[in-house]
């Protein structure tokens, strides 16, 4: 068997380790000849090593694995990219659409193993499809917020929970920012009706499912988002959440 000459580029240590761990369970002959944490110290091992394969993380700090392309002209990306994602579904339709290959987090085994497969059989240039992916996400629509007297725009993948604070409501993103604008929560549940991740748990609440960490049904039952932000579900919202849980298991 063919060895691959391959390099992960990958922020977060633990990632890194349990991805190299499952390529040595299900795709042995996958050599890893370098680990890297950013992209420009990834860039810098491609051209030091020229790798056939490169596992790339797109969430990273200071530059996103979709930035490659600024690296490198189209003729020099000599070698395949899988990316490693947790974006949302509107980014997971970008992919579709371009067919460049990725893998959603946390990296399921066979998934990767049938993506390794696929690798092996068909080499192509992602430059172009790379680009494709950008400018689609560059395209994620935005709500109009109420500020004073201006509109701020803001990606609804940005929200992490909206709260109702009596006439007001305080939006919360998943940055840490707080803004408190002068609508009513219903209005931005009406705002939000075509973002499938949006879901109302609580008469005061709204939350971004994308960010759910967990959930626990005691106490009325409590969803932990990203950062330990724990938000409380009505109980007449219980079972429809779990619902939502199993649809996303199946």
């Amino acid at each position: 068997m063919e060895t691959i000459k391959a390099i992960i580029i990958e922020d977060e240590s633990r990632a890194q380790i349990y991805l190299k761990g499952v390529l040595e369970m299900v795709a042995p002959q996958v050599e890893i000849v370098a680990v890297c944490d950013d992209l420009p110290s990834g860039v810098i091992a491609i051209r030091k090593h020229k790798p056939s394969l490169v596992f790339l993380d797109i969430e990273m700090p200071k530059y996103n694995g979709l930035e490659i392309v600024n690296f490198f002209d189209e003729n020099e990306m000599n070698f395949s990219i899988i990316f490693t994602t947790a974006y949302n579904q509107y980014a997971i339709q970008a992919f579709k659409t371009s067919a460049i290959d990725y893998l959603l987090k946390p990296i399921d085994p066979e998934e990767l193993k049938t993506t390794i497969e696929r690798f092996t059989k068909k080499h192509s240039n992602p430059f172009n499809g790379i680009i494709q992916v950008s400018e689609q996400l560059k395209k994620e629509s935005k709500i109009a917020v109420p500020d004073g007297n201006n509109l701020v725009m803001i990606a609804p993948s940005e929200i992490l929970y909206l709260k109702a604070d009596n006439s007001y409501t305080q939006i919360v993103l998943t940055s840490g920012k707080k803004m408190v604008t002068s609508r009513f929560l219903k209005n931005f549940e009406e705002s939000l009706k075509e973002y499938n991740q949006f879901f109302r748990c609580h008469k005061s609440y709204i939350i971004n499912t994308e960010y759910i960490v967990s959930y626990s049904k005691s106490d009325g039952g409590t969803v932990t988002l990203q950062n330990q932000i724990e938000i409380p579900v009505s109980t007449d919202k219980s079972e429809e959440l779990l619902a939502l849980f199993i649809r996303v298991v199946r």
